[in-house]
């Protein structure tokens, strides 16, 4: 699975699930985004956002953060505004991880669920999460910037097995 869409400026990316059973806990799904800097793209990220949280220059906002996933549509949104990135950043990875409780909630485990990656009307992306359903966070998309500034997208797909934290730490790394 590798789409390549060159020339980004401000992407969007939606996740929606449907709430628990009744009587269960409720599924906390969460896009989490990794900076990674110019002079060292593939180490530890320079900064992560994920919920309650925006980069510090404010180009990676999450606009909707959902706990349940009650609503209509896309619950959670994040937008990157790649064009805005400061020059220093090379690379921006974007997954999804579920908040962990008593028991491991994998992703065949909550119903219906969907994320979408687009710039303006364009859609770049999307999945279900089929083929990770055993997996309790994934990588999604990778955003990387070209020797000539611009942000390319290539669309990825890949399964871990972590609480959300070490998720965060992890997911940029090589595969």
């Amino acid at each position: 699975m590798s789409s390549f869409t060159k020339g980004l400026k401000k992407v969007e990316v939606a996740l929606k699930w449907d709430p628990s059973p009744i009587g269960t806990p409720p599924h906390d799904l969460d896009i989490v985004a990794a900076a990674y800097t110019s002079d060292d793209p593939g180490s530890a990220p320079a900064y992560v956002v994920h919920f309650d949280s925006r980069s510090p220059d404010g180009t990676i906002t999450l606009n909707r953060d959902s706990t349940t996933g009650q609503g209509f549509g896309f619950d959670e949104v994040m937008t990157l505004e790649l064009e805005r990135l400061s020059s220093s950043y090379a690379r921006v990875v974007v997954g999804i991880a579920i908040q962990q409780g008593e028991r491991a909630t994998v992703f065949g485990a909550v119903a219906n669920t969907a994320v979408r990656i687009r710039e303006g009307y364009t859609d770049l992306a999307q999945n279900d999460f089929s083929e990770v359903a055993d997996s309790t966070a994934a990588v999604i998309a990778e955003f990387a910037r070209d020797d000539s500034g611009e942000w390319a997208f290539r669309e990825v797909l890949r399964g871990f097995d972590s609480d959300p934290a070490s998720f965060a730490a992890a997911m940029g790394r090589a595969h």
